[in-house]
């Protein structure tokens, strides 16, 4: 358990391991949501938008908790950076959409793959944090199974950018990059999410 020394008041205790659940679990929602609309459901849309805006307010709770907090379940430092990579998953989900929107662009069979492998591997990482502090066993195999959904995101990216090279249409296969992109580079984060579990977990030990 970390302490923070140098207080004389009666130290605060907020649950930042239940916050970091908490977006965690809104994450899982908008990537669910974001999973439906790159299978077609337009509608999803500003789902994916708000649950990125209930991230936000939960993401700011726990760094406000963390500046107050006498004591945390994990490194302050841990909390922070899983909670910052979560956060940017979500972000760069709606962004995708945003950028889809812009582009007149619908999202093909190979962004609706990605997005399927984006939303299991956070629910992995959701079973991860759940774990945490005390099951850390439990923690890693979870880490360890969102890395391996993410690998899978990067095998159906490159046979996607392969498949571009079939097209003639200049401007559809600049806006397909670009997707498959911005898609992948969130597979990359969520890498980094599992990694940390592992990094938070070996502090611990």
């Amino acid at each position: 358990m970390r302490r923070r020394l140098g207080r004389w008041f009666l130290p605060e205790a907020p649950d930042v391991l239940g916050m970091l659940r908490a977006q965690v679990r809104i994450t899982v929602e908008g990537l669910d949501a974001f999973a439906a609309w790159a299978h077609g459901d337009a509608s999803q849309q500003q789902v994916v938008r708000d649950a990125e805006h209930a991230a936000d307010a939960q993401v700011r709770e726990l760094r406000r908790a963390l500046v107050t907090a006498f004591a945390t379940p994990l490194e302050p430092l841990d909390l922070f950076e899983l909670s910052l990579r979560i956060d940017t998953v979500l972000n760069g989900a709606k962004d995708a959409v945003r950028e889809a929107e812009v582009m007149g662009f619908e999202p093909d069979e190979a962004v609706a793959s990605m997005a399927d492998l984006l939303a299991e591997g956070m629910r992995h990482v959701e079973r991860a944090i759940a774990a945490l502090p005390a099951r850390t066993d439990a923690a890693t195999e979870a880490a360890d199974a969102a890395v391996k959904s993410m690998r899978r995101v990067e095998r159906v990216y490159r046979s996607a950018m392969s498949a571009l090279l079939e097209l003639d249409d200049l401007r559809e296969v600049m806006a397909r990059r670009e997707l498959y992109r911005r898609v992948a580079r969130l597979a990359e984060t969520e890498v980094e999410v599992g990694e940390r579990v592992w990094y938070a977990v070996v502090r611990e030990a």
